[in-house]
């Protein structure tokens, strides 16, 4: 810390942080064109208003979504700067129903699943909204096809995601090493790495995060196991935003448990695998926390195990603290199944 100027002069940056812990220059080049798009969507969602960003765009995504102008935007600047960024083969939008096969001639050894603009029905009304990514490298001797991404989330390399609110902080994690936050510092436009992210000790506060508006669909030891939450001498507070990002930061700071469970209409939940469950699953297990399918398929199992059928492929999303995890888990015991044990 610079004396007298609150500043830590020795703080690295996200490139920085990347060549001391991989010496991989291919590697620093991809982080950097990740923060530079996020910089630039930043810049984009902060500005929607007056520069008539807010609406649809007349489109639907990959997964049936309605487009926001900032999604196409956001995913526009995603794809341009890692295809020019000449590190990356295969690139994975929730915006774009075919993978995008990078050209011969600028393809590098990375893969990226990615999110543009996660929460993205929150843009109009101002609420936190951010960007997920995963990577992966291209398999030994191949030219860059869609099988070099259909992987499970264990053969991610790193992943992370950026939130975009009263300050732009991108989270970011080493596969088998912590996780660590880097704040947007907009007096030199670099991400500076200002925290490393750790599920609070003993759990943390008590929160659940659902869409409770889909609970007539749930099985019936989910809706114990809210039912619960809300009773007791000190129950949980409910905090749902509907922006996965925003909804995962808290969780990851403050400590409690994220679900968005199969249902009836949605066997296999409604998020995605690719760039939603796998890197919000490695972040939080790398916190400490777990990261659970919930019962699908008949059995519960880790979300990085889950293998993808196709590049929008869905899986239910039961992530958290362990007491928060085992908490859920113990309804579905109590109902006859068998659960995981920590």
């Amino acid at each position: 810390m610079e004396q007298g100027t609150g500043v830590d002069v020795n703080a690295p940056t996200l490139a920085g942080f990347v060549m001391q812990n991989t010496k991989d220059k291919d590697l620093v080049i991809l982080m950097q064109a990740i923060a530079l798009s996020c910089k630039q969507i930043s810049t984009a969602v902060k500005r929607a208003g007056i520069a008539q960003l807010y609406g649809l765009a007349g489109e639907m995504n990959s997964t049936g979504d309605d487009q926001k102008k900032l999604d196409v935007m956001s995913n526009d600047i995603m794809i341009n700067a890692l295809r020019n960024s000449g590190v990356c083969s295969v690139l994975v939008s929730e915006e774009d129903e075919e993978p995008i096969i990078v050209p011969e001639g600028m393809q590098g050894k990375y893969c990226v699943a990615f999110d543009p603009l996660d929460g993205s029905s929150n843009i109009d009304c101002n609420v936190s909204v951010g960007t997920i990514f995963g990577v992966y490298e291209k398999k030994e001797g191949s030219t860059g096809t869609t099988a070099d991404i259909l992987r499970c989330g264990d053969d991610m390399l790193c992943a992370g995601y950026c939130v975009y609110s009263s300050a732009v902080e991108l989270v970011f994690a080493f596969k088998g090493g912590g996780v660590h936050c880097f704040c947007l510092d907009p007096s030199i436009g670099e991400f500076i790495n200002s925290r490393v992210m750790k599920f609070p000790e003993g759990g943390g506060k008590k929160i659940f995060s659902c869409n409770e508006g889909n609970s007539e669909k749930w099985d019936q030891p989910i809706k114990d196991c809210v039912a619960a939450f809300k009773v007791g001498e000190k129950p949980y507070a409910a905090r749902y935003t509907g922006s996965m990002v925003a909804d995962i930061h808290r969780t990851l700071l403050y400590g409690g448990i994220f679900m968005y469970p199969a249902d009836k209409k949605s066997p296999k939940g409604k998020l995605r695998i690719l760039y939603e469950g796998f890197p919000m699953a490695m972040l939080i297990e790398q916190c400490g926390g777990i990261a659970s399918t919930g019962l699908f398929n008949g059995s519960f199992g880790r979300i990085l195990d889950v293998v993808p059928q196709h590049i929008h492929d869905r899986c239910p999303i039961i992530m958290g603290g362990e007491r928060d995890v085992v908490f859920f888990y113990d309804f579905y015991e109590k109902a006859g199944f068998t659960v995981p044990k920590s």
